[in-house]
């Protein structure tokens, strides 16, 4: 089940999207989240949800793997949607008791799983699947660049979120692995009160930490072996230069953002 998470995976075709600029695909996916927590209207969601998946059919990505991301936060959507239909206060439609949901309560639980929904696929499709890692992090290194003057670290954070998104398949799958293991072992995680199964999940975190720490002595090891020495003085392979397809798809962009932010303003 972990092994099937598309979070940090990167999906190899080639597309439209694969083939458009890092730096393009990191600044479409913050312009996306902005828009998604401005959107309040269902007419500007529909629209960024056609969108989403027009950009689905240009990516070339199987839409199940695409919808495959949502599996470790579909518990969070689901009780974000609860607690909005059963807290909202509004019209009754439905009551049982003390239990009750209202308009204003289902129309809020809608509003706060598209936008959980449409978040996810978003950052996953332009960040992850059409990406690789390392192109995030030179992407998101180059447009933290000007900050050096700063004085802020841009190499080194680009390279700690960069591994950070590598290894987040590696450990769910160690997760997974630990889980099948100390199950066979007559751990039980399914039964059981909430505090009974917090302490069966100790003999899974305890040896996950270790894992993590053990994979981080040898990834900083090779580092070392491999003379690395930060980002000063280092050159690429490949060098990242904007082409006509990037400035299409940044005008196309700013134009959707700006008559979605028309419309939700002017309503």
């Amino acid at each position: 089940m972990m092994s099937n998470i598309s979070l940090g995976r990167y999906y190899p075709t080639r597309s439209i999207l694969h083939a458009l600029d890092p730096r393009t695909k990191v600044l479409a996916s913050i312009l996306m989240m902005a828009l998604i927590f401005i959107a309040s209207d269902p007419l500007p969601m529909a629209v960024i949800g056609v969108l989403t998946l027009f950009l689905v059919a240009l990516s070339r990505v199987p839409f199940k793997q695409v919808l495959i991301s949502l599996r470790p936060m579909l518990f969070i959507l689901l009780f974000a949607a609860v607690l909005n239909m059963l807290t909202v206060s509004g019209n009754v439609l439905w009551q049982l008791g003390p239990i009750r949901i209202t308009d204003q309560g289902l129309f809020t639980a809608l509003r706060m799983a598209s936008r959980l929904v449409l978040l996810i696929l978003n950052t996953t499709l332009l960040l992850t699947l059409t990406t690789t890692p390392i192109h995030v992090s030179d992407a998101l290194e180059n447009l933290l660049s000007p900050f050096k003057r700063l004085g802020f670290p841009a190499h080194e954070m680009a390279m700690m979120m960069s591994i950070a998104l590598r290894f987040v398949p590696t450990l769910l799958e160690e997760t997974d692995k630990i889980m099948k293991a100390q199950s066979s072992r007559g751990a039980d995680y399914d039964t059981g009160g909430l505090i009974s199964r917090a302490r069966g999940l100790v003999s899974v975190l305890i040896p996950l930490f270790v894992s993590a720490f053990k994979r981080a002595e040898d990834l900083a090891t090779a580092m070392e072996a491999r003379c690395y020495r930060g980002g000063d003085s280092r050159t690429r392979l490949r060098i990242m230069r904007y082409q006509l397809a990037d400035g299409l798809f940044a005008t196309l962009s700013i134009a959707v953002a700006t008559g979605l932010l028309i419309w939700q303003f002017a309503n």
